[in-house]
């Protein structure tokens, strides 16, 4: 394959990447406002975190699957992989987030921070498996 075959296709992964980061911007932003939104009300950090998770994730399914991924028709195949994927990722950044609670120093920021920990982690692995397997070309 020479260089100019491959050009096409990595500018794709870019420009995929780009609105995949946008559209987690956006997520995110829902994520973080519903976690310290219910931290207000002195519920448990896991429970807060929890939730949030859950707001943000819905919010990333129908954005990645309309702009991202260019998937308007999707399926329940596709359904079905993000419920698995994200119960997942839902492990890991409420154990994630946990653990940087533990681990960190006592500070203002110290939920934040836990947070900003855990949604980056599950990013990661989102992007990943999201590419790869829940929204590949068929």
């Amino acid at each position: 394959m020479t260089a100019t075959e491959k050009a096409p296709a990595q500018h794709g992964l870019v420009a995929q990447m780009l609105r995949f980061v946008a559209v987690g911007g956006v997520s995110a932003l829902v994520d973080f406002g519903v976690y310290h939104l219910i931290l207000l009300t002195d519920a448990p950090t896991w429970l807060a975190r929890a939730i949030s998770f859950i707001c943000g994730t819905t919010t990333a399914y129908f954005l990645n699957k309309r702009f991202t991924f260019g998937d308007s028709a999707g399926g329940r195949g596709r359904l079905a992989g993000f419920v698995a994927l994200y119960a997942a990722t839902f492990g890991v950044a409420v154990g994630v987030n946990a653990l940087a609670l533990y681990l960190l120093p006592e500070m203002s920021s110290k939920e934040s921070i836990a947070w900003v920990i855990s949604q980056g982690t599950a990013t990661v692995i989102n992007f990943i498996m999201l590419r790869t397997v829940v929204f590949r070309s068929r």
